[in-house]
């Protein structure tokens, strides 16, 4: 797990929903993927696709179905291409403003913050718990890395798991 990558991944969103962009991408990872499945879960943005260098057809993005993904313009992934594979998002606005506010990292790479579910009990309530914030508006929202996948915060309390606290969302 590259936190050095995600920490570029969330001042990347952090600068796409300042410049208004309605399309984004970021590399494509496993932790990348995850993290965006979760955002989008969480209403935060709109589309997860992965694609190519270039942006996939709008009706990908839409979701709408297709008989070929080939004919569509989605590439299949190959040995060589692996690397050049992109994750694209789509970010949500309302009343011209960003769903998606500033998305910060907690853990760092030389300092990677875990906690139990006592401490995330403390944090969802709004109390500090060691080095992290609690959570202080219904908007917001924190990720977390546990053994079932990334979840919020709230939803790691009501599963009882604990992890490593990957970013946070004002």
């Amino acid at each position: 797990m590259s936190l050095v990558n995600l920490s570029h991944v969330c001042s990347h969103l952090n600068n796409a929903t300042k410049a208004r962009l309605g399309l984004t991408s970021i590399p494509n990872s496993n932790l990348h993927l995850k993290l965006c499945l979760a955002l989008q879960a969480g209403g935060y943005i709109s589309s997860v696709v992965r694609g190519g260098p270039t942006p996939p057809s709008q009706h990908i993005l839409l979701g709408h179905p297709t008989v070929n993904d080939e004919a569509a313009g989605v590439e299949p992934v190959t040995q060589s291409n692996v690397a050049s594979r992109r994750l694209w998002l789509g970010l949500k606005y309302w009343q011209s403003e960003p769903v998606l506010g500033k998305i910060s990292m907690v853990s760092k790479p030389k300092r990677r913050i875990t906690i139990d579910v006592e401490g995330l009990r403390k944090v969802v309530r709004g109390e500090k718990s060691g080095y992290v914030e609690g959570i202080r508006s219904p908007g917001e929202s924190m990720y977390l890395s546990t053994d079932r996948g990334i979840m919020e915060a709230r939803e790691c309390v009501e599963k009882k798991v604990g992890g490593m606290v990957l970013c946070r969302i004002l």
